[in-house]
């Protein structure tokens, strides 16, 4: 099963990084886009079933892009990837819809743990 991602941030090496930071089985066709604007056009032409999302971008924000998505009824995935983790940023993002949120750099183990627990990535038990 394979499953189509799409990691939005307006820095190329924070992109870089997430998609580095992507389990190595994990079967994934992977885009990505550098501000909110194209990746609501990414996801409206593609059936993107996961966004990595950064919140703090020109032209459309993360939280715009969350708006959008909760007012379209947009099926995809939002995790949030951010430097500056508030508890009231964590909050509103979760209210938005995004099921996780995650601090700059991304930890490996913590987008596993996210995947699995979404069923967006199955391991076999041991």
């Amino acid at each position: 099963m394979s499953i189509s991602i799409l990691i939005c941030d307006d820095s190329n090496f924070a992109r870089k990084q997430v998609l580095r930071a992507l389990p190595a089985d994990l079967q994934a066709n992977v885009s990505q886009a550098v501000h909110g604007e194209e990746a609501i056009q990414m996801i409206r032409e593609n059936n993107i079933e996961l966004l990595f999302l950064d919140l703090t971008m020109p032209i459309m924000d993360g939280y715009s892009v969350l708006e959008h998505l909760k007012k379209t009824d947009t099926n995809c995935f939002v995790i949030v990837v951010s430097g500056d983790i508030q508890p009231d940023a964590v909050e509103r993002v979760k209210k938005l819809g995004a099921i996780g949120f995650l601090k700059k750099p991304v930890n490996k183990q913590e987008i596993e743990s996210l995947l699995i627990e979404f069923g967006l990535l199955i391991r076999p038990p041991l």
